[in-house]
C-alpha cells in the first residue's frame, strides 16, 4: 500500500519481517482497491511516484545537510560565546538567547529530517545522528518523537488518530463537525468562543516548556528508550556545565526557560499554518493522496521561508513522500500540482503571514460554532 512504501526506505528488509504475518491472497474477484479510494487517483499517485524514484529525487545531497548541522553548530557555539566575551549583562543575554533559539530550532528541523530517513541511504545512519540531535543537541527523546510523528503522517487531521489534534477538546475545539458536536452536547472544557485569543498565551509558548519538557521523559522512561534518556542527560550535562559556569543559577534558569518559550512559538506557528485551517474529521478511509490533501497545505517558497520553516512551507510534498530530502520538494512540487489538476484536488498555497492569520481566522470561526450550537435551545 500507499502507505508502507511512502514510510520505509529499506523495502526489502521490511518485507522479511511481514512475511510471517501474511494470511492468503485475495480471491481473484475481490477488488484491490477499497470502495472509499479513488482507484484513478491510486493508480496515477503510483505512477507519479515511479517517476519520482527514476528522478532521483528521494536521494539525499549529504552536502546539504552537512551545511545544516554546521551552521547549527556554529550557532550553538556562539550563543555561549557571546556571553563568555561580553558579559552577561542584558544586551548580550538578549543576543544570546536570539542565538540559541535559532539553534535549537534548526535543530529540531534537521532531527526531522533524520527522523524521515531522508539524509542517509541508509537507516542505521539516520537514526544514529537522530539520536544525537535530537537528544544531545536538543534534550528531547528521538523514538518519543518518531512514535508520535509517524501517527501524524499516517492519518493527519483525523481525530483519534492524530496525537497532533489531541488538544481537542480540552484546550481548543478544532474542525466545524467536532466544534458543533461539542456544542450540542453542551461540553465546555474551556471557554472556546475566546480561544482565539487565549491561544497565543497557551499552545505557542507553553508547549515545549510544560507538554513535552515532561512528556518527553514521561513516554521515554515508560517505554524504557534508556539509550535516549542517556543521550537526554548528555545535553543538560553539557548546558549547565557550560553555562552554569557563567551565569548564576537564576539566570540560568531564565535562559532555560525564555528559549523554550521562543522555541516552542516558533515552532507552534510553524508546524499548526499546515494543519490546522485544514480538514479535521473522523478517519474516512481515503486513498494515501486524497488524505494526505485534505489535511495539508503550503506557504510560498523564498530562501527566508525555506530556512525558517525547515522547508515546511513544502508539507503537501512533504506528506506524500515522507522520506524525500527536503531540498527536493521544489521539484516535485509541479509534479504534484499537476496530479491535483487532473483530479479536480485543491491545491492550496499561502503567503506566511496569510498561513498564520488562517491559525488564528480557524480557531475563531469554530469558537462561534461551538457557541452557537451551545447556546441554542
Amino acid at each position: 500500500q500507499d502507505a508502507f512504501v511512502a514510510f520505509h526506505v529499506d523495502k526489502v528488509l521490511v518485507s522479511k519481517y511481514l512475511k510471517p504475518l501474511q494470511i492468503g491472497e485475495l480471491a481473484p474477484d475481490q477488488p484491490s482497491i477499497e470502495p472509499t479510494k479513488n482507484e484513478k487517483l491510486v493508480k496515477d499517485f503510483r505512477e507519479l511516484r515511479a517517476t519520482v524514484e527514476r528522478m532521483g529525487l528521494l536521494e539525499p545531497n549529504q552536502l546539504f545537510f552537512f551545511l545544516l548541522l554546521a551552521h547549527i553548530l556554529l550557532l550553538d557555539t556562539a550563543a555561549w560565546l557571546i556571553l563568555f566575551y561580553f558579559g552577561t549583562s542584558l544586551l548580550p543575554f538578549v543576543f544570546s538567547l536570539l542565538v540559541l533559539t535559532i539553534s535549537q530550532v534548526q535543530a529540531s528541523w534537521l532531527q526531522h529530517d533524520l527522523g524521515h530517513l531522508s539524509v542517509f541511504r541508509k537507516a542505521k545512519w539516520n537514526h544514529l545522528l537522530h539520536k544525537f540531535v535530537m537528544c544531545h543537541l536538543i534534550g528531547a527523546s528521538a523514538n518519543w518523537w518518531t512514535l508520535l510523528h509517524s501517527q501524524h503522517h499516517a492519518k493527519p487531521n483525523c481525530f483519534h488518530k492524530d496525537p497532533d489534534i489531541d488538544m481537542h477538546p480540552f484546550l481548543f475545539t478544532l474542525g466545524k463537525k467536532f466544534s458543533v458536536e461539542l456544542g450540542i452536547k453542551k461540553k465546555k472544557y474551556m471557554p472556546y468562543n475566546h480561544q482565539h485569543k487565549y491561544f497565543f498565551i497557551t499552545l505557542p509558548p507553553l508547549l515545549f516548556p510544560t507538554y513535552f519538557h515532561y512528556h518527553t521523559f514521561y513516554i521515554a522512561y515508560t517505554k524504557k528508550f534508556w539509550v535516549d534518556l542517556a543521550w537526554m542527560l548528555t545535553f543538560y550535562i553539557r548546558f549547565i556545565y557550560t553555562y552554569g559556569s557563567l551565569l548564576e543559577i537564576k539566570i540560568l534558569n531564565c535562559l532555560i526557560s525564555l528559549h523554550r518559550m521562543l522555541e516552542s512559538s516558533w515552532f507552534v506557528w510553524v508546524s499548526q499554518m499546515n494543519h490546522i485551517p485544514m480538514d479535521i474529521d473522523y478517519d474516512k478511509n481515503l486513498d494515501w493522496m486524497s488524505t494526505q490533501l485534505q489535511a495539508t497545505c503550503n506557504v510560498e517558497q523564498s530562501l527566508f521561508n525555506d530556512w525558517f520553516t525547515g522547508h515546511l512551507n513544502f508539507q503537501i510534498e512533504h506528506h506524500l513522500f515522507p522520506s524525500m530530502p527536503r531540498h527536493n520538494y521544489w521539484k516535485v512540487a509541479p509534479l504534484v500540482k499537476s496530479l491535483c489538476a487532473k483530479h479536480g484536488i485543491e491545491y492550496q498555497c499561502k503567503p506566511l503571514l496569510t498561513a498564520f492569520a488562517d491559525i488564528v481566522h480557524s480557531l475563531k470561526n469554530w469558537g462561534e460554532l461551538w457557541l452557537d450550537a451551545y447556546l441554542h435551545k
